[in-house]
């Protein structure tokens, strides 16, 4: 399906037919698109106003690594002190130009080829980010070749690509999914990937490659500027946000893109769940999320829903909280309950609560360090023989299933694979114990009954939200302008998201400097950190003076699917609302007198 072309004030728009297409080959080209999927490749983002005419680069406030600063700058003695008489770790914003000139973005027009690649999973917008740079180097930079390199970072390395034409991109405008070129999750860090990753860009004359990727991939992206700028090449490597799981942010980052389509997924379900729960009063529904290495998806769909509990990592990490302590909490919610006759209700994991229990943590730490030292995790009984005395405790009293997950064989990037540990089935199991424990005692009279689930996988791809889909456009055209700029080792930043979408700012900020020292497979590596939960942030507090009383009232809150007309269609998360504009609902209105 092709969009038609028009041009309204220098700017290209996209139109559709919104004639109603019937389901049969001939209605989109066999493609077999929905209606709903026909009507979203007429969407038209809104464009920040700093990138709808000529625009220029200029240096802003310096930054700093977030930990390990001279350390860091060492390991990156070139990207600390990239483009010559340019200070080192300054963010740059983009606005207007004066006039036009040889030195305003679009001033020569000349050609440019750009690589971009899709790495890590997949997040609702990624089309539209590849579709926004597609759309800046057509406008600014007419005769630039865009090529797409398949299945992630590995189609870097093996130069297997496709040239992105507009005919093909017009087709996934406001779609989900990566397949138009695929993802993958191999790192390009080591010298022969590097190597491998150089060469590609040599035979392609690549003046830019863009990552779309999350914090390990943004990583790698600011080892390969960092080598690149060592062999004199003239590819610039710039970063894109992308991460469902909300933790790829900072002072310049106000969000990751995904996140907020992801949530709203993921939401819909769970409200379905709880009416559910509410209407059979017979079954926990013990629920794991997406989230690795932080909580806000379990925070913001908690937001969203109002279950009777969600677990948030960072706060069973503040209180060295253990597994028996998370298992008594959740036994006494539910006990409670049962004082009033409720044996029912909706419990919220992150999928990476067992790395902040402190005794699992501590545990899989001390398998991390074995495992690179080349114990065979077969031998399990070796496994524990190599443990401390309270972790080969912990670890003979988990279910045998769970130990053997966690000795899989770690991710290219030595973390633990934790979206295959089912937790949800853990607590399940020892809820269960401890209630029982309880019944025995005469302390608990309720019935406990449960069924586990993990929302993961269907929250990747759906559509994007008109957040996602108008925030990707603007990411995509970002990383266009840094690229054209000569810049490299930037992420493009989109911020000041609690505006209307036209004022938006845009600009880029450096990669290392939102990096820090982290212990990986056996030593300190510097990688980008993660952004967790914060405890006192808005969005915890607006939880914390809830949850008692969601835990035994039944208020849940069902978000329905995601709408994309209508009043609540261009509402950002609440997440984003809280931390941004003081919980106002955060819209993408065009006119400047629009408030959020």
């Amino acid at each position: 399906m092709v969009g038609v072309a028009t041009q309204e004030n220098g700017l290209l728009y996209r139109s559709v037919s919104s004639k109603p297409r019937p389901y049969d080959a001939g209605g989109d080209g066999g493609k077999g698109l929905s209606h709903v999927c026909l009507e979203r490749l007429s969407y038209v983002p809104v464009l920040p106003d700093c990138l709808r005419g000529r625009h220029e680069l200029e240096e802003g406030d310096a930054r700093e690594c977030v930990g390990g600063h001279e350390v860091i700058c060492s390991l990156f003695p070139r990207l600390s002190n990239a483009h010559g008489g340019h200070s080192p770790l300054k963010m740059v914003n983009l606005h207007p130009a004066a006039a036009p000139g040889p030195d305003s973005e679009g001033g020569e027009q000349r050609p440019l080829r750009l690589g971009v690649v899709l790495s890590g999973g997949q997040a609702p917008g990624g089309h539209n980010v590849i579709i926004g740079l597609h759309d800046y180097l057509q406008r600014w930079h007419p005769g630039s070749t865009l090529v797409g390199f398949l299945a992630g970072p590995r189609g870097v390395m093996q130069n297997n690509y496709k040239i992105l034409q507009a005919e093909e991109l017009d087709g996934y405008r406001n779609q989900g999914g990566f397949h138009m070129i695929g993802s993958g999750r191999d790192a390009i860090a080591k010298p022969e990937q590097l190597a491998a990753a150089e060469k590609t860009c040599l035979a392609h004359d690549l003046d830019g490659m863009i990552v779309i990727g999350g914090d390990d991939s943004n990583t790698n992206a600011a080892i390969m500027a960092e080598h690149f700028l060592k062999q004199d090449l003239k590819t610039n490597v710039i970063g894109v946000p992308k991460t469902i799981d909300g933790d790829l942010k900072n002072t310049d980052v106000n969000i990751s893109f995904g996140f907020d389509t992801a949530c709203k997924v993921y939401s819909e379900m769970i409200g379905n769940i709880m009416i559910d729960a509410m209407s059979a009063k017979k079954y926990y529904h013990f629920i794991r999320l997406m989230g690795r290495a932080a909580s806000h998806v379990t925070l913001e769909c908690a937001l969203q829903t109002h279950p009777q509990l969600a677990l948030i990592c960072e706060e069973v990490a503040a209180h060295r909280w253990g597994l028996k302590d998370v298992t008594r909490q959740i036994a006494d919610m539910i006990a409670q309950r049962a004082e009033l006759g409720k044996n029912f209700g909706v419990v919220l994991i992150p999928e990476g609560l067992v790395e902040f229990m402190h005794d699992v943590s501590t545990l899989i730490a001390e398998l991390n360090e074995m495992l690179a030292k080349g114990i065979n995790p077969a031998d399990q009984s070796d496994v524990i023989a190599h443990l401390t005395p309270e972790s080969a405790d912990l670890f003979s009293n988990l279910t045998p299933g769970i130990r053997s997950e966690l000795l899989e064989e770690r991710d290219p990037h030595g973390n633990v694979q934790v979206s295959h540990i089912q937790t949800e089935k853990l607590l399940i199991k020892l809820v269960g114990l401890e209630l029982a424990r309880r019944k025995a005692s005469g302390t608990y009279r309720g019935k406990f009954a449960a069924l586990a689930h993990f929302f993961g996988y269907e929250g990747r791809c759906s559509l994007p939200s008109n957040f996602d889909a108008t925030y990707c456009n603007a990411l995509g055209q970002a990383a266009g302008a840094l690229v054209a700029s000569g810049r490299t080792g930037l992420m493009a930043t989109v911020s000041n998201l609690q505006q209307p979408a036209n004022k938006w700012t845009v600009g880029g900020t450096p990669l290392l400097s939102m990096m820090h020292l982290e212990r990986r497979s056996g030593r300190d590596k510097p990688v980008i950190k993660k952004a967790l939960v914060e405890m006192g942030g808005a969005p915890m507090a607006s939880y914390t003076s809830m949850r008692a009383i969601w835990a035994i009232q039944d208020w849940c809150r069902s978000p329905g699917p995601i709408q994309f007309r209508g009043p609540s269609a261009d509402m950002a998360s609440i997440t984003l609302a809280l931390e941004t504009n003081e919980g106002q609902p955060c819209l993408l209105q065009s006119s400047p007198e629009d408030d959020c």
